[in-house]
């Protein structure tokens, strides 16, 4: 049956973090959403602590900020965050601020000063989260905004013409006038419009389990390289794995106790016995990404349009990334308020930005192989590491603080995320943002700044005001992602 008028200004695939965090977007710009979600049942252990902890970055604990849905997260607050800027105390040992393929960088060797835009004040440039309670805080944000999410149902195909696309899922039939995909490595949606997911095939197969170790002290706590590829213990029983075998084990056969077992054994080396198998699952560092990131009305986000190995934590964090960036386009593209091209630029800004994060993925899978040549160069690296230029760089990476957007311009600022300035009102900049509509943040009070800002194309609200740092700005345009579009010194 032929849908005859448009019911939603868009349909999202996927009820993950990055289909609900665009989905909030569109709909805090008054743009009308569905969300379709495969599983009916959005509880899973593998989201659950400790196999769903989540490292966010800058970018994301931002993103989360300016929409004011940071402080709905407990998680953050309970667990304490083993990374962060800053050194220890007198007299403390050294603290880990992250790590490159298991490899630990020090908190202490990490120069802040080479961040002179990042405030006292910001919210923490890492954090640990959730994703079960992630998940919870945005479908309660994105049904608050008057988001229809439908749980059992899923994208199975779609046409498209020049006004909008007839969505199929299940016996449904949706008009809309734009269909995202956030659904996913298997997306549906990637797959029915035939997007070239172009990439490099896996070199181990990587296990996630959680069952009873008859003597889990054998294993030891944390990471431990092997001949035949790594074991994480982070608790009794709680177990990542990765073996290389090219990713052959990870061929949607179920992970028995017996064969988890006989793994867990030949990676270790280690003659270990499991009685209980609760849950398992397998993975890969199979890299790929969309070569377009837009086909006519049907976009592409989060692991639908990039897939990578998870480590670092940094998939979730480009996802959420992809939809900040994406939300404000395409309601502004939805509701005739876009300048010319302005959609385009998302694909632009964010593919790059997906590449850095394979290529990164790759270097780590690189460092972590059984060989005599990666551990020759796992040494290097650790060595470089252990210097405040080798840790700066690495906290600047796994961070996000490195991320710019190259936007034209000669200000160091443009592109780049802007400070969150404490006001002369005792507000900061990420309060004034919780709309998602873009600001003249205006210091000199200069009539002819709003005629220069007005030129950008973008609608914004005129907050003017004395920050108690200013850098000797007389004003910044800050798009609703949080970055800089324009900037004018005094």
């Amino acid at each position: 049956m032929q849908a005859t008028h448009i019911h939603y200004d868009a349909v999202v695939s996927g009820a993950g973090p990055v289909g609900l965090f665009l989905s909030c977007e569109l709909a805090l710009a008054g743009c009308s959403v569905l969300v379709f979600e495969r599983e009916a049942d959005p509880h899973s252990l593998f989201k659950q602590l400790p196999f769903g902890i989540r490292g966010l970055s800058a970018p994301t604990i931002e993103a989360l900020y300016r929409r004011g849905l940071l402080n709905e997260l407990e998680v953050p607050r309970r667990l304490k965050n083993p990374f962060g800027i800053g050194g220890p105390q007198a007299g403390q040992a050294l603290r880990q601020a992250g790590h490159f393929a298991g490899i630990g960088f020090q908190a202490e060797r990490i120069d802040a000063t080479r961040w002179p835009w990042r405030l006292p004040g910001s919210p923490p440039a890492s954090l640990i989260a959730e994703m079960a309670e992630l998940e919870t805080v945005l479908a309660r944000r994105a049904q608050m905004l008057g988001v229809e999410i439908r749980r059992g149902c899923m994208v199975s195909g779609y046409t498209q013409d020049d006004d909008g696309v007839d969505v199929r899922a299940g016996a449904l039939q949706i008009r809309a006038r734009w269909l995202v995909g956030c659904d996913g490595a298997r997306s549906s949606v990637r797959k029915a419009g035939g997007f070239d997911f172009a990439g490099t095939e896996p070199e181990f197969t990587g296990y996630s389990a959680r069952a009873d170790v008859a003597d889990p002290s054998l294993l030891g706590q944390g990471r431990q390289l092997t001949p035949r590829g790594m074991v994480f213990q982070s608790q009794p029983g709680y177990l990542a794995i990765q073996e290389f075998d090219g990713g052959a084990g990870h061929d949607g056969a179920p992970v028995t106790r017996e064969r988890l077992q006989q793994v867990l054994r030949r990676v270790s080396g280690v003659d270990v016995g499991i009685s209980v198998l609760h849950a398992a699952s397998t993975w890969t560092d199979r890299a790929r990404q969309a070569t377009r990131y837009r086909q006519g009305r049907v976009l592409l986000a989060g692991d639908a349009a990039h897939i990578h190995a998870p480590l670092g934590g940094q998939g979730l964090n480009l996802g959420i990334g992809d939809a900040m960036n994406l939300g404000w386009k395409l309601a502004a593209t939805i509701k005739g308020r876009a300048p010319a091209g302005l959609l385009d630029t998302y694909e632009a800004e964010r593919h790059p930005v997906g590449a850095k994060v394979l290529d990164w993925s790759r270097a780590q899978v690189l460092l972590m192989r059984p060989e005599p040549a990666s551990r020759a160069l796992r040494a290097i690296v650790e060595d470089l590491m252990d210097t405040v230029d080798g840790a700066t760089y690495m906290a600047g990476r796994v961070w996000g603080m490195a991320t710019r957007y190259d936007l034209g311009g000669d200000h160091p600022l443009i592109g780049q995320s802007a400070p969150d300035f404490e006001l002369g009102d005792g507000s900061r900049l990420g309060q004034h943002m919780h709309d998602g509509r873009a600001i003249l943040l205006d210091f000199s009070g200069d009539a002819a700044t709003q005629s220069q800002a007005a030129a950008y194309g973008l609608p914004f609200r005129h907050v003017q005001a004395r920050p108690n740092e200013d850098f000797g700005l007389g004003a910044l345009l800050i798009r609703p992602d949080g970055i800089v579009a324009g900037a004018w010194d005094l």
